[in-house]
């Protein structure tokens, strides 16, 4: 019989089990984000500025709401702890609304066709939210310590990367060759359906295995305004956030718009994003072995300033590519780039959360972390407005209005835009200071120091 201090115990959840986790949480949303310009724009018609003001919206709407939900889980108090009701109740909710955003009716169109695409989009990313507030509030409390914790992340992006070689690489094949056509719909709500119950499983196996930490929860409970002004008003927040969001908004353009890139501007069947995304993604699981161990020698900090430098150097390899063979060869390049933000990007958050909860005294990683969502719901309104960036400068309005030159439009929206704001992410990164790793019972106590310290490395 364990001790009732055991669910206490760093390294209690295997880190695998943990890991997993992020397989399931990576497939629903990825299918959504990689798939929905092709299914609502090119397929059904959907006007692209409409496609662009929606984007607005929800990306608004979603920053407005991730705050809630993060504060909502921070004060949750149940036998089952803080994070796992909501993770459990989550999970079919963002599978049911999946299957809804790739079912709409053949007969909407317009205005109708609109209001389901907004509703079902916002559903979505609203459950999305909840999960990865949730689940990545999980990181720092099951592992305290640096090491423990570039580990875990490592293996969790591992999973993620295998989900995104079924949900981005292979969606392709499946919606457009094995269960419908490059001109219908049928392959995209099949493929749904058997995404959405993989995903239910697999988040629910790491729910259930999860070990919270007791004393995380046992302390008085966080107030929304008070914690909403202590965390904006925390300068590192800004910084690491805006940074971050570098990062995060030129990989949304990417896996936004990467199928049309294959038609448009390599001139190649949509199905041939499966070569590309394969060779990508699989660079990028080898890399995380690599950049692990990088972490483990030279700090997070270092690793994530050099990831960022490959980063853009990658998409500027890209723009160049004139067919199939050279866009592999600059995949590599992007999938070495993205492996290191994904080792490192996490690891440098968590540093921000270990130094609020030694500030205040209070373990608030769900608020914490959803804050840093509105840098990611960020993403949203970037890719809508690229997106409609290409109507007024390209002529690109839809499938059926491609305007004159659509190759040069997606070459500029997968390439040129991820670059910029890559490079500007880089020069952050070198000036701004992030908190040194502290020791993990650093986290527990409530006299911080009065500044973060740089961290040399």
């Amino acid at each position: 019989m364990s001790r009732p201090d055991q669910a206490d115990l760093p390294g209690r959840t295997p880190a695998w089990r943990y890991a997993i986790g992020m397989f399931g949480t990576s497939i629903p949303i990825n299918m959504i984000k990689g798939s929905m310009i092709l299914y609502y724009v090119d397929i059904l018609g959907l006007d692209v500025r409409a496609y662009g003001a929606v984007m607005v919206i929800y990306a608004i709407i979603d920053a407005l709401d991730n705050p809630l939900l993060g504060h909502l889980s921070d004060r949750t108090r149940t036998r089952y702890g803080r994070r796992r009701p909501w993770l459990l109740v989550g999970a079919p909710m963002l599978a049911a609304c999946m299957i809804a955003f790739f079912s709409a009716p053949a007969s909407l169109e317009g205005v109708g066709l609109l209001v389901w695409f907004a509703v079902f989009a916002i559903l979505c990313e609203a459950f999305d939210s909840m999960l990865n507030a949730n689940y990545g509030a999980l990181l720092p409390e099951l592992y305290p310590r640096e090491r423990d914790r570039a580990v875990a992340n490592g293996l969790r992006q591992g999973f993620q990367l295998v989900a995104l070689v079924i949900s981005l690489a292979l969606t392709p094949l499946l919606t457009t060759q094995v269960f419908g056509t490059e001109e219908t719909t049928q392959g995209f709500q099949i493929t749904a359906i058997i995404y959405g119950a993989v995903a239910l499983a697999v988040i629910v196996f790491m729910a259930l295995g999860a070990r919270e930490r007791p004393r995380y929860s046992t302390r008085e409970r966080p107030r929304l305004l008070p914690s909403v002004w202590s965390i904006v008003s925390n300068r590192l927040f800004w910084t690491v956030g805006l940074t971050g969001s570098c990062y995060g908004g030129a990989m949304a353009l990417v896996l936004a718009g990467i199928q049309l890139y294959v038609r448009y501007s390599l001139g190649l069947p949509v199905v041939n994003a499966l070569y590309l995304q394969a060779v990508v993604i699989l660079f990028s699981v080898a890399g995380l072995a690599v950049w692990t161990r990088v972490v483990a020698r030279h700090g997070a900090l270092r690793a994530w300033r050099l990831s960022f430098a490959v980063l853009a150097v990658s998409f500027a390899a890209l723009f160049f590519a004139t067919d199939l063979v050279t866009a592999l060869a600059a995949g590599v390049l992007v999938g070495a780039g993205w492996s290191g933000m994904l080792a490192t990007n996490d690891l440098i958050v968590a540093r921000v959360l270990d130094a609020d909860a030694a500030r205040n005294g209070e373990h608030r990683e769900g608020l914490f972390l959803s804050a840093f969502g509105f840098f990611g719901r960020l993403n949203g309104i970037v890719t809508g407005l690229a997106l409609t960036s290409l109507g007024v400068f390209f002529g690109y309005n839809s499938g059926d209005d491609p305007g004159a030159d659509p190759g040069l439009a997606f070459r500029v929206y997968l390439c040129a835009y991820p670059f910029v704001l890559a490079a500007i992410g880089a020069v952050a990164a070198r000036i701004i200071s992030v908190p040194a790793e502290p020791p993990p019972e650093a986290a527990q106590t409530a006299e911080p120091p009065a500044e973060p310290v740089e961290d040399p490395r």
